[in-house]
């Protein structure tokens, strides 16, 4: 587990937002599998994203839902992608993307675990952001883009980050008897690290675009 904290913390100091957005190397998707590639990268490029797609997992497994739970955070995703492609703007997507990853990450870190129902609503929330985010991805390529093109974009989405969080789940808490044990804990304080990290980013970037200097 230290090897794999001191990896993640690594990662994370090193990540910048800018990694999620190019799965394909900036190429337009123009096939069905374009699409499933596409959706596949984004999560695991955007080191924001996989961590909170990590962390979703561990939160699920701490509230006896993992199976479940994260499907929540899949249905908000679709809402926020379904938001940007229609045209209607979320504000301050980076601060609440980032602040999920820190309130996400901070709860597992407490030994805290919470009920199901809780845990859904708030991956749900968090959903919308994040598919917003990853909507900007087919935002202005819907009229040059097939419905194949864009299934396929949202299959890889969906299929990678369940498996990514079913799994991280399971790994994390994989012969621990309650939410208490430092495994888990110890992944969450990583999660919460890597989220403060993009937060004060895009406040510094924030910051010296309202000086004139960005």
């Amino acid at each position: 587990m230290r090897k794999i904290t001191a990896f993640a913390t690594a990662l994370a100091i090193t990540a910048t937002p800018a990694f999620a957005h190019h799965p394909l190397a900036g190429a337009e998707m123009t096939t069905f599998t374009h699409g499933v590639l596409s959706g596949i990268g984004h999560p695991i490029l955007g080191f924001d994203h996989l961590f909170f797609v990590i962390a979703v997992g561990i939160v699920a497994a701490l509230a006896g839902r993992l199976n479940t739970a994260p499907l929540g955070y899949i249905a908000g995703m679709l809402g926020g992608i379904a938001l940007i492609t229609n045209s209607v703007a979320l504000p301050y997507v980076e601060f609440a993307i980032a602040g999920s990853l820190i309130l996400l990450g901070g709860l597992a870190a407490s030994g805290r675990s919470i009920s199901a129902p809780v845990a859904m609503i708030l991956f749900a929330g968090a959903g919308l952001f994040h598919g917003w985010a990853f909507g900007q991805t087919v935002t202005g390529q819907e009229a040059g883009m097939g419905t194949a093109v864009l299934g396929g974009y949202l299959l890889g989405l969906v299929v990678i980050q369940y498996g990514i969080s079913v799994a991280a789940g399971w790994l994390t808490v994989r012969g621990i008897e309650s939410a208490a044990d430092m495994k888990p804990r110890l992944a969450g304080a990583v999660v919460a690290g890597v989220g403060m990290t993009f937060f004060l980013e895009g406040a510094e970037a924030a910051v010296l675009t309202s000086l004139g200097l960005g």
